[in-house]
C-alpha cells in the first residue's frame, strides 16, 4: 500500500545510489549492445533473463507472485507507460542516437511527470520542486547543448526517446496514485511479464530476418540487463514511485543522465565538455531541492 509521507531511509539512499549508478552506465552498455544486434531483440531476450531473476528472488523473499482478484486490469494499466512503452521506444532511441543524448532525453521523464499530473490529476507542486524541475531542465539543456545539430540528424531518434520519457513520466503518477495492494516485485514480474510478451510479438513481426546468437560483448549487456537492470534498479524504482510523490521520485534518478554522459565518455570515448560538468552541478542542485528537505519538529 502507498504511504503519503515517507522519508527517505539511509538504505533508500544507497539502494538509490546504487539505482543511479547501474542505470548510468547501462546506456553506453546499451549503446555497445545494440550497434550490431536488433534492438527489440536484444531488450526481449533481456527481459526473459530479467523475468528469471526475479521470480528466484520473490521466491527467496517468500513474496507470492499473485494478482490481487479483480486487479490485472490494473497492472496493464501500470505496465502499458512505465514498462512498455518505455522500454519499447526508449531501445529504439538508443539505437538511433548517442547513448548519452538518449540518456537525457528520456531523463527530461521529470517535466512530463508534473505536466501528467497538472493535467490529468490537477496537482499542485511547490516551490522547492518548482525550483528542482528548473534546475534540472537547465541541466539537461546544457547536456544538449552541443548535441541539437546531431539530434537534428536524427529526428526519428529523438521522437523515439521523448515518447519513452513522456510515458514513463505518465507511469510515475498513476504508480503513485494508484493502491494496489501487492508487493512491489511481485508487481514488476507482471509489469515485465506484460511487456516481454509484446516485445516478443514485435520482434518477430520487425527482426524476425535478423535473428543470430548475441556475440560475447552483446551478451554480456543483454546478462547485465537481466541481473541489474530489470532483477535490482526496476524494482527498487518501482518502490521509490510508489512510496514518494512524483516529483520527488522523478527528479531523485535525474543524476542518470550525468552518469550515463560520463560513462559513455569513458566507455565509449566521448570526451567531456564544461557544459557536461556545469550540467552535473545544476542537476545535483535540482536533487537536492526534493531529497534533502527539512524533517518535520515533533
Amino acid at each position: 500500500m502507498n504511504q503519503p509521507n515517507h522519508q527517505l531511509t539511509r538504505r533508500d539512499f544507497v539502494l538509490l545510489a546504487l539505482l543511479i549508478l547501474s542505470w548510468g552506465l547501462n546506456w553506453p552498455v546499451m549503446k555497445l549492445s545494440v550497434r550490431e544486434f536488433p534492438p527489440l531483440t536484444f531488450r526481449l531476450l533481456s527481459m526473459v533473463g530479467g523475468l528469471a531473476v526475479i521470480a528466484l528472488a520473490a521466491r527467496l523473499q517468500h513474496a507470492s507472485l499473485r494478482v490481487p482478484p479483480g486487479k490485472v486490469l490494473t497492472v496493464i494499466k501500470l505496465g502499458i507507460p512505465n514498462m512498455l512503452v518505455w522500454h519499447a521506444f526508449i531501445i529504439l532511441g538508443v539505437k538511433l542516437l548517442s547513448s548519452g543524448r538518449a540518456a537525457i532525453l528520456g531523463y527530461t521523464m521529470p517535466v512530463w511527470a508534473v505536466l501528467s499530473g497538472l493535467l490529468f490529476f490537477d496537482e499542485r507542486i511547490g516551490g522547492r520542486a518548482l525550483l528542482g524541475i528548473v534546475l534540472a531542465i537547465a541541466g539537461a539543456g546544457l547536456l544538449l547543448s552541443s548535441e541539437f545539430a546531431t539530434i537534428s540528424g536524427q529526428p526519428l531518434g529523438t521522437v523515439f526517446a521523448l515518447i519513452a520519457a513522456a510515458a514513463w513520466g505518465l507511469g510515475t503518477v498513476l504508480m503513485k496514485r494508484t493502491r494496489l495492494d501487492m508487493p512491489t516485485i511481485s508487481l514488476t514480474f507482471w509489469m515485465l511479464a506484460l511487456t516481454t510478451s509484446v516485445m516478443l510479438v514485435l520482434a518477430l513481426l520487425f527482426e524476425r530476418s535478423q535473428w543470430r546468437m548475441p556475440n560475447a560483448v552483446e551478451w554480456t549487456g543483454i546478462v547485465y540487463n537481466a541481473a541489474i537492470i530489470f532483477g535490482f534498479a526496476h524494482v527498487v524504482w518501482f518502490r521509490l514511485a510508489r512510496l514518494l510523490p512524483p516529483v520527488v521520485s522523478s527528479l531523485s534518478v535525474m543524476f542518470i543522465p550525468v552518469v550515463g554522459t560520463f560513462s559513455g565518455a569513458w566507455m565509449l570515448g566521448e570526451t567531456p565538455q564544461w557544459q557536461d560538468y556545469l550540467a552535473m552541478l545544476l542537476i545535483l542542485g535540482s536533487m537536492s531541492t526534493v531529497l534533502f528537505q527539512p524533517r518535520e519538529k515533533n
